[in-house]
């Protein structure tokens, strides 16, 4: 009898010791996972930061800035043939919304101004109504947002190529001083068949 007892209270104790260590066992294989599921997804949410910080906000020969993207042309066009342009790569020709946006427009046309072709058309233009200036997205010019040199705009007749006096005057506006704006002040309007370069505009990529 005393040795069914003794041998009971062995087999007793040796279970007692494998689920102890089973359980043990458990605890160790799930902080294993559990470390090895932080690792992962601390390398997936490392690799996403790094993809979204080096993604391109814009296309090729675009310029960041502020939200937007923009293009400014090396070739010189009318002011339709500029927007259908802009157009043709998912743009417009740029609007202007504030003196931030005008200051950094005026700072790059300075840079890339070449002898006197220094001007670049915008999206404004007054085509449909003489004297009422309209941006290509329809918005009304802002009064006091206007970035007129002195004296503009002249509406101004321009001489035709066989020397006759054209009667449209200057309906569309261009941008860029030769030595730098006068508190950023470079708009000028222009002959809309006359050719310059232009400058597009469109958001960045999401």
């Amino acid at each position: 009898m005393a040795e069914v007892l003794y041998s009971d209270i062995k087999f007793k104790r040796a279970r007692g010791n494998t689920d102890a260590s089973s359980r043990r066992s458990g605890v160790t294989w799930e902080r294993v996972a559990l470390l090895v599921l932080s690792v992962l997804l601390a390398a997936a949410l490392t690799a996403l930061g790094v993809t979204h910080e080096t993604c391109p906000r814009c296309e090729d020969g675009w310029e960041p800035h502020g939200g937007k993207c923009y293009f400014f042309s090396s070739v010189t066009l009318t002011w339709n043939k500029s927007r259908n342009q802009c157009i043709s790569m998912r743009g417009d020709l740029v609007v202007i919304n504030n003196r931030e946006e005008q200051r950094f427009l005026e700072s790059r046309v300075m840079e890339k101004k070449e002898a006197y072709e220094y001007k670049f058309w915008i999206g404004l233009t007054d085509s449909k109504k003489e004297g009422e200036w309209l941006w290509v997205d329809d918005a009304q010019l802002d009064p006091s947002l206007t970035f007129w040199r002195e004296g503009q705009p002249d509406n101004r007749a321009w001489a035709t190529s066989d020397g006759q006096w054209n009667p449209d005057g200057e309906d569309c506006v261009v941008m860029g001083e030769k030595d730098g704006a006068t508190d950023l002040k470079s708009w000028d309007d222009r002959y809309c068949k006359y050719s310059q370069k232009y400058i597009c505009e469109k958001p960045e990529k999401a």
